[in-house]
């Protein structure tokens, strides 16, 4: 009879509070980065650049994420950790607009990137924590549809702002602070943490060697899948560049800035409605699989190096379909087969594995790009997404 109520109301005060701050909080530095590459360019530093400061700000936080995912279930409380994880984010992302070399936007980002990955895996244990097994799908692909909506208003405020500023990306950066500092504000007042028994204190190999074998092959594909899983920033410069020659430099930038903004719109959309359906079916890898696949076919018309805006904007609706699929499920399936006292270390795991996917695969993207081609810098990616398909769908997944 206990369960009855929390089926029906798995959008409680918790699931509603992460919701809210993964809104504001992505609304912040999606901000920041529909801007960076061109901001980048305009204080001389290509795509070389870029690449290393999308992949060395991931790899910096997937140490973070790993160390707070064990740090986080010997706490008994979580939420002042995650709490401090989006304060110190703000903070590190409102500094671009202080930065003069590609340096200080690489230490930024960094730092940025560092916070997240101190409030990721506490995060998603309160979140797991206050909802049913049976509605994991719809709270996590609810948590990313929030978070995908900030991610549409950010590109959409840093073209308003532009306009407003006269195009002064330092303003820009600026702005960023009061949306992120809204996000702290909304994860403080409204998320609820259950009360938890002292939990017992292992090392952390121990604990690592504790989790479940099926979670570890889940890594495995997961890791495959994410090293080839480039950041999405590189979206935008592919696409400004793509563009420039038939549309100019300045308008090719605000028309590849649009096209991330229609990315999101489908990554928002996927993000609960794979969610959602995976809650409905026997078996969540299903799901996930097809996301991988998703991308390997995004990868794939990436490597035709189009100037066309109509297969540009296919090209970002898939890439926003599989990311939202992508996120969502990891996290479903992790939530599903990992026993709850021992979710902490679980999401800092995958969080980790992530981030050190998106490390290897942004520079590998940025150097392959510069050094080669850019058919060869995403044929690459695309075989390590159809390697992720084949390794997530051996997964033996218990429910």
């Amino acid at each position: 009879m206990a369960e009855v109520p929390e089926k029906k109301s798995w959008l409680n005060r918790t699931v509603l509070g992460i919701g809210l701050t993964s809104l504001f909080s992505d609304w912040s530095h999606e901000t920041a980065t529909a801007v960076l590459p061109a901001f980048l360019a305009v204080i001389g530093a290509g795509p070389v650049w870029l690449g290393a400061i999308e992949g060395i700000a991931d790899g910096l936080s997937s140490f973070a994420k790993l160390a707070a995912g064990h740090y986080t279930d010997r706490l008994k409380r979580r939420k002042p950790l995650a709490v401090f994880g989006y304060a110190f984010t703000a903070l590190a992302t409102a500094s671009f607009a202080f930065a003069t070399h590609a340096m200080h936007v690489l230490a930024g980002r960094s730092a940025a990137w560092l916070g997240r990955g101190v409030r990721s895996p506490a995060k998603k244990a309160l979140l797991a924590a206050d909802v049913p097994p049976d509605a994991y799908g719809r709270a996590f692909g609810f948590e990313r549809f929030m978070d995908t909506l900030g991610a549409i208003a950010g590109p959409l405020t840093a073209l308003w702002l532009l306009e407003a500023t006269n195009h002064s990306y330092r303003k820009v950066f600026l702005w960023t602070l009061l949306p992120g500092l809204v996000a702290v504000a909304a994860f403080w007042l409204l998320v609820r943490e259950r009360p938890v028994e002292a939990r017992e204190k292992k090392s952390f190999l121990i604990g690592l060697r504790a989790l479940p074998s099926s979670f570890r092959q889940m890594l495995v594909g997961v890791g495959v899948f994410g090293a080839g899983d480039f950041s999405h920033t590189m979206l935008i410069l592919y696409a400004s560049r793509m563009l420039a020659p038939g549309h100019g430099v300045a308008r090719a930038a605000s028309i590849a800035v649009g096209l991330y903004t229609i990315h999101n719109v489908f990554y928002a959309g996927s993000a609960y409605l794979s969610g959602w359906l995976s809650d409905r079916v026997q078996h969540r890898k299903f799901v996930l699989a097809g996301g991988y696949a998703l991308a390997g076919i995004t990868a794939i018309l990436l490597c035709t190096g189009t100037h066309s805006l109509a297969l540009l904007v296919v090209i970002f609706v898939l890439a926003g379909l599989y990311v939202g699929t992508e996120e969502a499920l990891e996290d479903s399936v992790t939530a599903e087969i990992v026993p709850r006292e021992q979710h902490g270390m679980a999401f800092g795991t995958l969080a980790a594995v992530n981030a050190g996917g998106d490390f290897v695969s942004s520079l590998l993207v940025g150097a392959l790009w510069s050094a080669f081609s850019v058919g060869t810098a995403f044929a690459a990616t695309a075989i390590l997404s159809f390697a992720g398909v084949v390794l997530i769908l051996r997964l033996r997944e218990g429910r």
